[in-house]
C-alpha cells in the first residue's frame, strides 16, 4: 500500500498547519484507518494526539471512530494504544484555563459533554475501557484511568451504571490503589472519587472490596494530617463512602477503624506552624468523624460510634485539641462541632465532657472557659455559634448535666470567687451585644428543655438589679427587658426562653401571670399594627400567651383559663390572634432552622430561631389554637372526659400493679415449686438407693445365717463342701478366661508374624526402589530410616508385650496351689476359725488373678491398637509407593485384622 507522508511537527509539538486544516486531518484518520504497517497508523495516532489539544472539535468529530477502533484492533502495542488513550482525553477532558473567559469555557464543557456522549452510545466502548486498565504497562493504564475520570466527571451517572453492571468491573478499578507506581494511584483515586458520588451501590461495593483498609493505610503512609493533597484525596474518597451510607458506616464502625482515625489528631505542643494543606486535612478528618455520630444517623448506629469513640480515646483527643493554644480558628471552630455531636445524647461521653478542664491557672472546666468565648462579642461569629451548639449538645438528653447548670444560679451554690456558667448566661442574657443576649436566652432554654424540675428551680432565682433596691426573680426580670423594647434579636431570645420556661410548667404559668404587668403587655404587643419585623415578635407573644392560656391551673382568680380567652376576644380578636400566632411557622429562618440541630445562619441578624424552639412551636399551635376557640362549656366537657380518662387510666393503673405483683408472686411460688420438686426427686433417687442398699444388706445377711448355721451344727463338713464348691467354680472359670488369653496370644503372634513379613517385603521393595530412585535424582533415604526405626521401635514393643504374657502365664500356675488346698480338706472340717481363714486368703488369690486378667485385656487392647497402626502406616507406605510408580499390590499380604 502507498505510505501516506505525515505533517512536519514543529519543535512545539503542533504541526505546521499550512492548507484547510480539516483535510490534514481527514488524511491522518485515513491513514490510521487503511494504513497495514503498525508504525504508518502509530505515527498517524501520535499526530492526531499533538493536534487534539488545540484542535478538540476538528480530531473529535473526524478521528474518534477511528481511535476507538485503534483501542480494539492493536491491543498488542502499548505506544498506539497510548497515544489513542491520551488523544480521546484531550478531546474529552474539560480542563479549565486561565486564559478563556466565562463563555469559552461553556463552549468547551459543552464540546466535552457532546464527545462523552459519543463515546458512551455504546456501552461497549466503556467496558473495553475497564479492560485495557488491567494492562500494567504504564503508557496504557495512566491515560486509561485519566480518560476514564474525564468521562466520569462528563456523564457519571451513565458511566456508573454501565461500570456496575460489568462484569468485575469496581473490582479493575480498586486494584489502581494497589499500583506501586504512585502517580497512577494518586489519579486512581480521583477516579474513584467520581465513581463513588451519589451512587450508594458502588460505594457499598467498594466499600467491600477493603477500600478503608487501603485508604487508611495510604494516609497512614502519606503523614496524616501532616501529609500532602494525596492525604486530601483520601478523606474526599472516604467522605463519599461513609456519607448517608448506613450500611458502609456499620461496616466502618464494625471493622474497627474508628480506632484507626485516634492518630490523626495527636497534633503536637508547638502549633505555630499550620501550613493549608494541613488545614484543609484536619478539617476533613474532623468532617469523617462527624459523619459517623451525625443527628440525621439512626440512633442506634450513632450511639454505638459515640461508645467507640469514648472507648479508643478520640473524644479525649478532641478535647485536647478544643483546649489547646495556637489551634487555628477554623480548625477550633469545626473541632467544637465535632466535640458536639460526639458527646450529643450520650450520658457517658457528656459526663466525660463536663469533667474536662482548661489549662489554666486556676484549672477551669471547658464549659465555662466555651461559653466565655460564647458571649464575648468580639469573637468570631462562626465560633460563637459552635459554641453555642457545643452546650446544647451537652445538655441534650442530659438531666444531670441540666440540674448542674441550673445549679450555678441558685442562691445557695453561688460561689463569689469563681465563674460558673450560670453567671456567664445571666451576664450574656442581660449583656448589652444583641447576639449575646440570643445565645444565653437559647443556652438557658436547654437547661430547662422537657425538665419540670429545673423550670421549678429556676423559678427561685434572684437578681440584684442595683444597689439600694430589692432583688427580682429572673423571670421578672426577662418581662423588664421585654417591656423596654429592645432590638428584635433579643426580645425573640427572651420570648423562646419565657415560652420554653412556663411550657408544661403551671407552677412558672402561675408566677407569670401573678405580675400584674405582664398579660396586659402581651395583649398590648399583639393587638397593635406594626411593621414586618416586628410580626414575628408579635406570633411570639400570642404563643407565650396561649402557653398561659393551655396550661392554667386557674389558680389565679383574675386570670382563670375563660377569662383569658374573653381578655383575647375583647381586646385581640379571635381570628387575629391565631393569624399572629401562625405566622411564626410562615417565617423563612423558621423552616431554615428546623432542617437540622446545628445553628448555621449567614450573619448574626438571621439568628432568630433555635432548632429545639421549633419542634415546641409545632406541638402548641394546635392545641392553643383549639384552645381559643372553644366554649366555656366544651372545656368543661373536656375537663369532664380528661377526669373520667384520668380516673379510668388510674384504674387500669392499678389493675396494672396488681398483674404485677401477681405475676411476681406467681413467679416465686413457680420457683418454690420447681426448687421442691428438684428436693422430691433427690429424696426419692436416696430412698431407692436406701432400699437396695437394704436389699443387699439382706442377702448378705441371709448368706452368712447359712454359713453360720452349718457351722454350729454337725454338718461341718457339708460347709466345706459347700466353700469348696465355689472355690472350684470360680477356679474353672478363671482357667478357662487364661485359656482363651492363651488363643488370642497365639492369634496375635501369628498376625504379628504376617506383619514382620509384610514389613520385610516393604523394606526390600523400598531399597530396590531407592536405588532406582538414586538413578533419577529422588531421594527417600530419609524416610527408609524413619521408617526403619519405626519398625524396630515397634519390634521392641511387641517383644515387651511377649514377655508380659509370659509373666501372666506364670502367674496362672497360681492355680496349682489350690489343689493343695483340697489335701486339706480334713483339717478345714476340724477347725471351723481356719477355714474362714483359708477362705479369705482363696478372696485374696482371686481378686489378683482377677486383677491380672484385667490387665492382660487392657495389654492385648494395647497390642490390637498398635497393629492397627502398622496397618496404617503400611496403607500410607503403599500410597506413597503407588505416588512414585511402584506397582506393589501383589507384594503384600492381607491383613487378618
Amino acid at each position: 500500500m502507498k505510505a501516506v507522508n505525515l505533517p512536519t511537527i514543529s519543535a512545539s509539538g503542533g504541526p505546521f498547519l499550512g492548507g484547510g486544516l480539516g483535510p490534514l486531518i481527514q488524511k491522518l484518520c485515513d491513514r490510521v484507518a487503511s494504513s497495514t504497517l503498525l508504525e504508518d497508523r502509530r505515527d498517524a495516532v501520535r499526530a492526531l494526539k499533538s493536534l487534539s489539544k488545540k484542535y478538540r472539535m476538528e480530531v473529535g468529530t473526524q478521528a474518534m471512530d477511528h481511535l476507538i477502533n485503534i483501542l480494539q484492533t492493536d491491543r498488542s502495542d502499548s505506544e498506539i494504544l497510548g497515544y489513542a488513550l491520551d488523544t480521546l482525553y484531550n478531546v474529552i477532558c474539560n480542563d479549565e484555563e486561565e486564559e478563556q473567559d466565562e463563555n469559552a469555557q461553556k463552549q468547551a464543557d459543552d464540546l466535552g459533554l457532546q464527545f462523552t456522549d459519543t463515546f458512551v452510545q455504546d456501552p461497549e466502548h466503556v467496558t473495553l475501557l475497564l479492560t485495557l486498565l488491567e494492562e500494567f504497562d504504564f503508557h496504557v493504564r495512566w491515560p486509561g484511568v485519566k480518560l476514564l475520570t474525564a468521562l466520569l466527571k462528563n456523564q457519571g451517572p451513565q458511566i456508573q451504571g454501565i461500570i456496575l453492571v460489568s462484569p468485575m468491573g469496581v473490582s479493575r478499578l480498586m486494584d489502581l490503589l494497589a499500583d506501586s507506581r504512585e502517580v497512577i494511584r494518586n489519579d486512581g483515586l480521583l477516579l474513584l472519587q467520581q465513581l463513588t458520588k451519589s451512587n450508594a451501590a458502588i460505594q457499598k461495593i467498594v466499600a467491600f472490596e477493603n477500600a478503608f483498609e487501603r485508604l487508611l493505610d495510604i494516609i497512614t503512609e502519606e503523614g496524616s494530617s501532616d501529609g500532602g493533597i494525596v492525604v486530601e484525596d483520601c478523606l474526599l474518597l472516604l467522605l463519599n463512602l461513609l456519607k448517608n451510607n448506613s450500611s458502609n458506616q456499620n461496616f466502618f464502625k464494625e471493622g474497627s477503624y474508628i480506632q484507626r482515625m485516634k492518630p490523626w489528631f495527636e497534633v503536637g505542643d508547638d502549633n505555630s506552624g499550620w501550613s493549608a494543606q494541613k488545614v484543609t486535612n484536619l478539617h476533613l478528618m474532623l468532617q469523617l468523624v462527624r459523619v459517623m455520630v451525625s443527628p440525621v444517623n439512626s440512633p442506634g448506629a450513632t450511639a454505638s460510634c459515640q461508645k467507640s469513640m469514648f472507648q479508643c480515646g478520640l473524644l479525649q483527643q478532641l478535647c485536647t485539641i478544643l483546649m489547646a493554644t495556637g489551634v487555628p480558628a477554623d480548625i477550633l471552630t469545626e473541632t467544637i462541632n465535632t466535640v458536639s455531636e460526639v458527646i450529643r445524647g450520650s450520658q457517658v461521653n457528656q459526663d466525660y465532657f463536663a469533667s474536662v478542664n482548661a489549662p489554666s491557672n486556676p484549672p477551669r472546666p471547658a464549659i465555662v472557659v466555651l461559653l466565655m468565648s460564647m458571649v464575648n462579642e468580639r469573637q468570631p461569629f462562626v465560633l460563637r455559634c459552635a459554641v453555642l451548639y457545643c452546650f446544647q449538645c451537652f445538655l441534650y438528653k442530659n438531666q444531670k448535666g441540666q440540674g448542674e447548670i441550673v445549679a450555678t444560679l441558685l442562691p445557695s451554690t453561688i460561689d463569689a470567687n469563681s465563674i460558673s456558667a450560670g453567671q456567664l448566661l445571666c451576664g450574656g442574657l442581660f449583656s448589652a451585644d444583641s447576639l449575646s443576649n440570643w445565645c444565653a436566652a437559647v443556652a438557658l432554654a436547654h437547661a430547662l428543655q422537657d425538665n419540670l424540675t429545673q423550670k421549678e428551680q429556676l423559678l427561685r432565682v434572684q437578681l440584684a438589679t442595683s444597689l439600694g433596691k430589692p432583688p427580682v426573680s429572673l423571670l421578672q426580670q426577662c418581662t423588664n427587658i421585654l417591656s423596654q423594647g429592645s432590638k428584635v434579636q433579643t426580645r425573640v431570645g427572651l420570648l423562646m426562653l419565657l415560652c420554653t420556661w412556663i411550657s408544661n410548667c403551671p407552677i412558672a404559668v402561675t408566677h407569670f401571670l401573678h405580675n400584674q404587668e405582664n398579660v396586659p403587655f402581651l395583649t398590648a404587643q399583639i393587638s397593635e399594627n406594626l411593621g414586618e419585623d416586628e410580626r414575628l415578635v408579635q406570633g411570639l407573644c400570642a404563643l407565650l400567651l396561649g402557653i398561659c392560656i393551655y396550661y392554667n391551673d386557674n389558680s389565679l382568680e383574675n386570670y382563670t383559663k375563660e377569662k383569658l380567652k374573653q381578655l383575647i376576644e375583647k381586646r385581640i380578636g379571635k381570628e387575629n390572634f391565631v393569624e399572629k400566632l401562625c405566622f411564626i411557622t410562615k417565617h423563612e429562618l423558621y423552616s431554615r432552622a428546623a432542617q437540622k440541630p446545628q445553628p448555621v445562619f449567614p450573619s448574626p441578624e438571621q439568628m432568630l430561631f433555635d432548632h429545639e424552639f421549633t419542634k415546641l412551636v409545632k406541638e402548641l399551635e394546635g392545641v392553643i389554637t383549639k384552645a381559643v376557640h372553644k366554649s366555656s362549656e366544651e372545656e368543661k366537657k373536656e375537663e369532664e372526659v380528661k377526669k373520667t380518662l384520668e380516673q379510668h387510666d388510674n384504674i387500669v393503673t392499678q389493675y396494672k400493679e396488681l398483674i404485677r405483683e401477681q405475676d411476681a408472686q406467681l413467679q416465686e411460688l413457680k420457683e418454690q415449686v420447681a426448687c421442691m420438686t428438684s428436693q422430691n426427686e433427690q429424696l426419692q433417687a436416696t430412698i431407692t438407693q436406701q432400699q437396695s442398699q437394704i436389699l443387699q444388706h439382706k442377702d448378705q445377711y441371709n448368706i452368712l445365717k447359712l454359713k453360720l448355721g452349718g457351722c454350729t451344727s454337725s454338718h461341718q463338713y457339708c460347709y466345706g463342701s459347700q466353700v469348696n464348691g465355689l472355690q472350684t467354680e470360680e477356679l474353672t472359670q478363671l482357667r478357662e478366661e487364661v485359656e482363651e488369653l492363651r488363643k488370642q496370644h497365639s492369634l496375635l503372634q501369628t498376625q504379628l508374624g504376617d506383619k514382620d513379613a509384610l514389613i520385610s517385603s516393604l523394606v526390600s521393595i523400598f531399597f530396590s526402589f531407592l536405588f532406582k530412585s538414586v538413578c533419577t535424582g529422588i531421594v527417600v533415604l530419609g524416610e527408609l530410616e524413619a521408617l526403619r526405626s519405626q519398625v524396630q521401635s515397634q519390634s521392641t514393643e511387641i517383644g515387651q508385650l511377649k514377655m508380659e504374657r509370659q509373666d501372666l502365664l506364670r502367674r496362672a500356675e497360681v492355680g496349682a496351689e489350690v489343689k493343695n488346698l483340697s489335701e486339706s480338706r480334713a483339717e478345714l472340717e476340724k477347725r471351723l476359725d481356719s477355714t474362714t481363714s483359708t477362705v479369705a486368703i482363696l478372696q485374696t488369690e482371686k481378686e489378683k488373678l482377677q486383677t491380672d486378667v484385667q490387665e492382660s485385656k487392657k495389654e492385648q487392647d494395647d497390642l490390637l491398637m498398635l497393629l492397627a497402626d502398622q496397618d496404617q502406616k503400611i496403607t500410607n507406605l503403599k500410597k506413597r509407593l503407588k505416588e512414585l510408580g511402584e506397582t506393589v499390590g501383589k507384594l503384600f499380604l492381607k491383613s487378618p485384622v
